[in-house]
Formats: structure tokens, sequence, C-alpha cells
């Protein structure tokens, strides 16, 4: 008897057959039982597989609020089912675990080009080097839109293609914890990656749905796991007893209850870690102003960070101008950084349009301090800025002024700018054709919503001139009917700057800066005026500081930082150049020129909304301390400890997950090889009971997981006689006696189970293993006992041998590819003439 007992891995039973090995007719022959044939993977698979599909897409739900819409759960929602339902089919099969991973994911790429690249593929979803371009294209402009746009973001085809493919590789994933690797608890890490992301960015955080549908998931996994046979090769579809249901549903009732407490105990469950509309991308600048009109998180910022310190002699409120934008797509806003037609050196700058009339002149002196970006805050129009450091461009268009060497921080400049003077009377007198710009800033998309072109034309019906027109929409914006929000478009789900997020900002009537500067210039493009939007600062507040500019004197100091974020709307008049105006009410204040027809705004600051129509900002005293400052008050006041501490406890629940992993897998699998039991047919003849083998693996486990495992070339009287021989289990006839006895009778119940005649059901194993799993750890050191807990070596050989498959594939591939070249090479020789 030379069968080995390596890793307790029972073996399949025969077919049936007869002597020599030639398959019988399927009838026994006289006098012999009928074997039993190997059962069939049931409903196991199947099960399994919705249970990831339920797992997977409940916590999708969460991400409703980070993407705008349900448009792109559809896509989802076939790419998982078409990944879970190649597997279940695969594993009914009994294909290898290896192939079946291998397939799920050749599934996925076949359902991901026919979703987003079916033109490019073979046949509509077989890849090609021209779907590989495509995909490149898809994750390009999925990176733009999470570095550049606030939740919730347009689910654009990009950002879909990421989120298919993601959770696709997380079905594998899953599935591959539960299956072959027996963690089906470890499963729930997927699942939480999957709702960080909301929890961290919106303002209603995971949300009710998400938890419950990644709960309700999870739990599905855990019962399949438990309730069908641990053995890949023993499951059937025969479940578990009575017992095992009313331990399902205690189960459940926990989680439930749990489901209940966890968004009250959590900090940051309900209302999100992070401010409101927070961007996508966590690497984001923190202290600069993004350019792509994406400002609800800076808007929203607690603190003020990014803080820039100015001095100017301009008699007007003055605002810092970063960048200006002007392509618009119908998707969102993006700056045309003109790299070809940009000019070095910035001592001197010069219009590329003709200027009429009078010129205001002014000096303004700025300190950026930490505030880091590589567009230069500069009030308009810049003639020429000096004290720069490092190498600076400016556009003709739009006298933005960029470097793409070094950053704004920590630089100290002057600027001198040279603005035409403008007055209601030049406005209504400039009725000319523009002739010296680009089309782009007339450019309207052909799929503008119908509520923007009618509310634009029955807003300016009885406006004669561009300049009425204006009058009118910035009028309409900051009428009565619109309100001054940050949550809001958060909230509805129309946070952004497209043509949608415009249409339900106007149906709506409540936003931000962002939706006002939208809506007005769409609405001037929409009546043939030329515009733009312009991001950078409002007017900030006084420091009760004074700074003297040299050949000017001495100016009061203003200061802003990332609540004071703006954007607003230039519009183009011939022979005045860009004239900004200002359509958000209660933010900014408007110019003279736009104030004969509308309300005029406080100068106010995004600091908080709850306060903008009631408490204006007071004027700081010499004596009061600067804003900045880390006086213990303000410091007190300021910042939030829910997110660091909410951030420390969820780092500290993963990293004990992770550690506690073995073991619980290690238990896992114990309890589920320990509570087989036998199914309604296990009285037929030929019946083979499984819980020999099982146990018999269980008592090689333990064995290893204490310092003496078993070799292949053991028989299992010898690894037996071997293991009660050696320290690690005591003497036999004293206090582990009973020890001895277990594994003798454990012993005993395999080899007859193996190799001997059909026995009947074997008694219990949990009990016998339970006493040698006992004497064990009363003999063995404490070191010992901490790696069997801890760090069993049964169990990390399972996973080092499961991270190695892949490797031992591709060894496998190559050597059967030597030999298979090696074979047609000698073919080859034997068909050319030899030579005599």
């Amino acid at each position: 008897m030379t069968a080995t007992s390596h890793q307790g891995s029972p073996k399949a039973p025969t077919q049936p057959g007869g002597p020599s090995g030639t398959p019988d007719s399927g009838k026994p022959a006289p006098g012999k039982p009928l074997r039993p044939r190997a059962p069939g993977a049931g409903p196991y698979p199947w099960v399994m597989a919705g249970s990831v599909s339920v797992a997977v897409l409940g916590a999708a739900l969460s991400l409703n609020g980070v993407l705008r819409g349900w448009a792109w759960f559809m896509p989802l929602i076939t790419t998982v089912v078409v990944v879970a339902l190649t597997l279940a089919v695969l594993r009914a099969l009994r294909a290898q675990p290896l192939l079946v991973t291998l397939a799920s994911f050749a599934s996925l790429a076949g359902i991901l080009s026919f979703i987003f690249c079916r033109q490019e593929s073979l046949a509509g979803f077989i890849p090609t080097t021209g779907t590989f371009t495509a995909v490149g294209r898809l994750i390009k402009r999925a990176a733009e839109t999470v570095v550049s746009e606030s939740a919730p973001v347009a689910p654009n085809a990009g950002i879909v293609f990421v989120l298919c493919a993601c959770l696709g590789l997380l079905v594998i994933l899953i599935d591959a914890l539960a299956v072959p690797l027996s963690m089906p608890a470890a499963s729930g890490i997927g699942l939480l990656a999957v709702m960080v992301v909301p929890a961290t960015i919106k303002p209603q955080s995971v949300g009710v749905a998400g938890f419950m549908g990644a709960a309700v998931g999870y739990l599905l996994i855990l019962g399949c796991s438990h309730w069908f046979a641990p053995d890949a090769r023993l499951q059937s579809g025969s479940g578990r007893g009575a017992g095992q249901f009313r331990r399902s549903v205690v189960t459940g009732g926990l989680a439930l209850a749990l489901t209940m407490t966890v968004p009250v105990v959590i900090p940051g469950f309900e209302t999100g870690t992070f401010p409101q509309g927070s961007r996508l991308s966590p690497w984001g600048t923190s202290n600069g102003l993004n350019p792509m009109i994406t400002l609800g998180n800076s808007l929203r910022s607690p603190t003020g960070s990014g803080r820039i310190t100015y001095a100017t002699s301009a008699s007007a409120p003055l605002y810092l101008r970063s960048v200006t934008v002007e392509n618009f797509d119908g998707e969102t806003w993006a700056p045309d950084d003109r790299g070809a037609g940009r000019r070095a050196g910035v001592d001197r700058i010069e219009t590329g349009y003709a200027i009429q009339g009078e010129v205001v002149n002014a000096v303004t002196s700025v300190n950026a301090g930490l505030f880091s970006s590589p567009y230069l805050p500069a009030p308009f129009a810049p003639a020429s800025v000096n004290g720069l450091n490092g190498r600076w461009t400016w556009d003709p268009s739009t006298l933005s002024i960029m470097s793409t060497e070094t950053t704004t921080r920590a630089q100290r400049y002057v600027v001198f700018s040279a603005a035409p003077k403008i007055t209601a009377q030049s406005l209504s007198q400039a009725n000319a054709v523009p002739q010296d710009i680009s089309e782009d800033f007339l450019r309207v998309p052909g799929n503008l919503p119908d509520i923007v072109r009618q509310t634009a034309d029955t807003v300016t019906a009885s406006a004669g001139s561009n300049y009425a027109k204006a009058l009118a929409i910035q009028k309409y914006l900051r009428s009565g009917e619109f309100t001054y929000s940050l949550q809001a478009p958060v909230q509805n789900g129309y946070d952004g700057n497209g043509l949608s997020v415009l249409a339900d900002f106007l149906a709506v009537k409540s936003g931000y800066c962002v939706h006002f500067s939208s809506a007005m210039a769409v609405m001037a493009r929409a009546e043939g005026i030329p515009s733009r939007i312009a991001v950078g600062y409002a007017p900030g507040r006084l420091t009760g500081e004074s700074v003297a500019l040299v050949g000017q004197g001495s100016f009061p100091e203003y200061e802003v930082d990332a609540r004071d974020a703006h954007a607003w709307p230039e519009l183009y008049f011939e022979g005045l150049g860009w004239v900004p105006f200002e359509p958000t009410p209660s933010r900014g204040v408007p110019p003279d020129y736009a104030t004969e027809s509308s309300v005029a705004g406080n100068l106010s600051t995004n600091a908080d909304e709850k306060e903008v129509l009631t408490t204006p900002a007071p004027a700081p005293t010499p004596a009061a301390p600067l804003p900045g400052l880390n006086t213990p008050a303000a410091s007190s006041a300021a910042v939030n400890p829910w997110p660091a501490i909410g951030a420390a406890v969820a780092g500290v629940l993963v990293l004990a997950g992770f550690l506690w992993s073995p073991r619980l897998s290690r238990t896992v699998l114990r309890r589920r090889r320990l509570s087989q039991k036998p199914p309604a047919d296990s009285e037929l003849p030929g019946y083979k009971d499984p819980a020999p083998e099982l146990a018999w693996a269980e008592l090689q486990d333990l064995s290893t997981d204490y310092g003496v495992p078993s070799t292949p070339s053991e028989t299992p009287r010898h690894f037996s006689a071997r293991l009660r021989s050696s320290s690690a289990l005591g003497v036999a006839g004293g206090l582990d006696d009973a020890a001895h006895e277990a594994v003798a009778s454990l012993t005993s119940d395999f080899e007859r189970q193996r190799y001997g005649r059909t026995m009947t059901i074997a008694p219990s194993a949990a009990a016998r293993i339970a006493v040698v799993r006992e004497s064990l750890r009363n003999n063995a050191r404490w070191l010992v006992r901490f790696r069997a807990d801890w760090l069993p070596p049964s169990m990390m050989q399972r996973w080092v041998h499961a991270l190695g498959a892949p490797f031992r594939a591709v060894g496998r591939f190559g050597t059967a590819t030597g030999r298979a070249i090696a074979f047609s090479w000698r073919r080859l020789k034997g068909l050319l003439p030899q030579r005599h």
C-alpha cells in the first residue's frame, strides 16, 4: 500500500468500469454493489455567481451621486453578469480552477470590447490592436475626468469603461477568494473598497441602498460558502440541515441590526467624511485653483487653504484672474493653453485685439504664499509682470499667464495692468460685429437643451443690442428666482458644468458661481455674443496691514483663499475687448456699467452660504488675529477632527482585518470540514462518506501547524505513527492518551473509507479533532502556538501555492511549447532527404 496522504486531498471516486478499465454498459455485474457516480456540481456554482453579482452590484449602488444619473448602471450590470455567468458555467462543467480564472478574464475583455469598442474589435467582441488604441483613449478620458471634475461627474464613456473594468475584476477577485482560496470572509475587503469612494466624496456618504445591497450580497456569499460542501470536488446540490438554516437566520438578523446601527455609530456615514462635491482624485492639488471650473471642492473647504495676499492702486474692487476657459464640447468647459501661440517672457504683454478709448492703469503687488498652480493670478488686463522666478509664457488671445516649469508657490510679483475704461455708454455703442477673435468663442454645441435656448430668447426678447442682452441675462440670473447654494447641485445631482447640468440648473434655479457663469456664457453665445469664463478669485478681505508700492504710495492689503475661488463670464464687445459681468447673486461685485438694470451684490466671500444673505463679513481690526495664524482658538474652531479620526479608525480596521485573515480563514476551513452532514441518499448501497477524508485533511493541517508536516511518500499509517511518537502530541498513557486514541481512530476511519469496502456513516470527528488540537496546544511552546493561531503554516502554504499558480501555468505552457517545437523539428528532419 503506497498511496500518498499529502495534504489529505481526497481523490474523486473512480468511474464505473470493468476490471480492465474499459467502460461497461452501465449495468452492475452480478453480486457487485452499484458504485456511485461522482456527484454533480448542482446549484452551487450558480448560487455563488448570483451572490457575487448581488454583492458587487449592491455595493455599486452607492456610486450614484459620484456619477450623475443611472445611465452607467446598465453597462455595469451587463459586465458583472457576463463575467459571473462565465465563472458559473465553467464551474458547473468542473473545469480546472486556473482555466476558470483565465476564461473569466477573457470574458471580461470580450464584454468590454463589445460594449465600448465594438467597431474596433473583431466580430464585435474579440480585441484587436485597434481595440487597445481605443481603450487607451478611454482611459485617458477617464483620467482627465478624475483629475479635473468634482462629484457628481457626467458618466462619459471613459469613466464608465474604467468602472466596468474595475468591478468586473472585482467579481473575479471575490470569486477567487470565496471558492479556490476558501476565504469567503475576505471578500468583504473588495466590497469595502468600492464603498470607500462614495463614503469620502458624497454628501450622503454610502447611503442606505448601497450599504444594504453590499451587506445582503456579502451575507449571500458567506451563506453559500457555508451551506454547500467545503471541498470543490464534493460540492453537490445538497444543502445543510435545519441547524445550518437556523444559524443563517440568526446571522442575517444580526447583520440587519448592524445595518441599522452602523449609520448612527460611524462618524461621517450619513454626511460623508470630506466636503460635499469633493474631487474624485485624492492626489489633486489642495492649495491651487482648479482651472477646469471645478470650484465646488474649494468653495466647500472648511478652512481657507492657498492664502494669497495683495495690495493694489485700483479704485474698483479687484478680481484676480488665473485662467480663461472657452472650449465647450457640451460635457464640460476646458481651457485652451494654445501652446504653439504662447509668447515667452512677461515683461511686455500685449492684447491680440484692438482697444479704443481711455485706458485705466493700476499696479498690484501679489504674494502667492503657499498657493501652488501653473496659472498666475493677476488682475485684467496685465501689461507686464516683474519679480517672477522661472520661465513664464502668456497667451495673446486671453492674456492668461502660465508656466510649464514652475508654479506660483512662494512667488512675489508686481503686475502692471492697463484695462479699457468701460461705461454703459461705450458698451451701448459697441454694436459692431467682432472681427479679431476666434470662432471658438461663439461655438454652441448642437445638442443645446431647449430650456437653455428658450430661456435665452425669452429673457432677451426686448433687448435691442448685445449690451442690453447681456444686462438682461445678468439681471435674470441675479433676480430673486435664483438662490446661491453649494449643496443643492450636489444633492440634486447636477454639480458640474455640462449641458445636462445647465438644463437642471435652470430648472431648479439654485447653484453657485460655476452654474451662474456657465449659464450666462452659453446663453450669450446662443444670442450671438462671444463669451468665455474667467476663473480666479473674487475681491478679497482687508487684513488690516498696508503695503507700500514703489512710486505709488501705501495701499491696504487684502487676502483671498480657496473659499474666495470664483468664476465669472466675460463677453466680447468690439473696440472694448473682453468685458466681465457678475451674474452670481451675493458673490463678488457687479461692475458700475452692469448695475443700472440689476441689483448690486454685497462684497462677500464663500465662507458660509448660510450667512450670505443675512450677515456681511466683518472687516478685521489690526488688533485681531489675522486669518491663517495658528492660534489655539482658531485651530479648535476651524479643524474638524472627525475625518482624521474616521480615517485612523478605518486604517486600523483594515490592518486588523488583514492580520486576522489567516486565522479567520483557517477557522472557517476547519468548521466547514467538520460540520459536513450526510445527504438524504446516504443510506443507499455504495455510498462513501466523505467525512473521514475531510477529518484526515484537518488532522494533517493541524499537525503541519504545530510542526509535524506530512510528506508525499508517507502512508496514512506511517504518518499516524510518526505523529503519535513525536513530542508534539505528548506521551501515550498519560494526560494525552485520549489524543493518541483519537489519532488512531481517525487513521482507521480514513483507511477503511479510502481502501476498504463500503462502510457505514463514520462517527463525528469534531470531538476527536478538538482533543488532538488541545493536546498539540498544551505541548507546544508559546511561539509555536502563536504561529499556529495567527500564521498557520497549512493556510500560508495554500496561499503561496495559489499565488504561484500563474507562474506554474506559464512554466507548463513553456515546457509544452518546447516539446511541441522539438517534436515538430524531429518530424521535419525525418521528411528531409538524408545524406549517405
